[in-house]
């Protein structure tokens, strides 16, 4: 399952090939998804994975895909820049323990971008 994520000013972050591990268009992996919930591959929970968003971990909407439903109003998106070549993946950290669930918000999350991944 092919995804592209936009931020929340419309420009294309990252996108994952598989429906499990996202990459930076620079060709960086960035994190990976379990189920319905994103991991950074340090083992840290960053958000989770529903209806077409991934929210940071206070429910804030960080990015949407093609297939997004709800949330904020999503801007026009830009032209998705030529992909990178990918970077070895990182050994994945021991899990953190998820977070509650935040109650989804209409909101962008201040880390709708690259600082997401680095959260």
């Amino acid at each position: 399952m092919a995804l592209n994520f936009y931020d929340q000013s419309g420009s294309p972050i990252a996108y994952s090939e598989d429906g499990i591990h996202i990459y930076l268009f620079t060709g960086q992996p960035a994190a990976y998804l379990s189920g319905n919930t994103v991991y950074a591959f340090s083992g840290a929970h960053i958000g989770w994975f529903e209806d077409g968003w991934i929210r940071d971990t206070r429910g804030g909407c960080a990015f949407f895909s093609e297939s997004a439903k709800g949330g904020p109003v999503k801007p026009v998106k830009h032209v998705k820049p030529v992909k990178g070549v990918k970077h070895v993946k990182p050994v994945k950290g021991v899990r953190a323990v998820k977070s509650v669930k935040a109650v989804k918000s209409l909101s962008w999350s201040p880390l709708s971008g690259v600082q997401f991944f680095h959260s």
